[in-house]
């Protein structure tokens, strides 16, 4: 089935809160360049920049992303081409597949323990023992010392 027919009849509505997931093409890890995850983060800030989308966290493993995003512009699938387009063509290759997971949070599910299931996505992984000492995650429940806000 073409990736077309999978997104038909999908629906996006401004104001839900998504949890997005996106693989890189054949699951290479650009990401393990720092400055290729980088080049991603400045993409979601240009999101919330340009007002299709509010951050409201990620982190960007070696060959895929999670974006907790409030959409407030467009529908989704068009807040997803911008920000894969983009990407791709600050880091100079087709880098991402066509596809992406996308999860309406309902209201009855708590933001800050979905958020923390994301951020903790390199601790799982086994590339870090400590969240902060992953590069590649942000969080708006993070406070600006840098202490952890989640847990409230």
């Amino acid at each position: 089935m073409p990736y077309t027919d999978l997104r038909k009849g999908r629906f996006s509505q401004s104001g839900m809160v998504y949890h997005i997931t996106t693989v890189t093409k054949n699951r290479t890890p650009y990401f393990n360049l720092l400055a290729n995850g980088r080049k991603v983060v400045q993409q979601l800030m240009e999101s919330q920049n340009d007002g299709t989308a509010e951050t409201l966290c990620f982190v960007i493993m070696p060959n895929h992303l999670h974006w907790l995003m409030a959409l407030h512009k467009g529908p989704l699938s068009r807040v997803m081409q911008v920000l894969k387009g983009r990407s791709a063509h600050t880091i100079g290759e087709p880098i991402w597949q066509a596809n992406y997971y996308d999860h309406a949070i309902r209201q009855d599910e708590d933001l800050r323990q979905i958020a923390r299931y994301i951020v903790a996505n390199p601790l799982r992984a086994g590339l870090v023992e400590k969240i902060n000492d992953y590069p590649l995650w942000d969080a708006v429940w993070m406070n600006p010392s840098g202490s952890d806000s989640l847990s409230g």
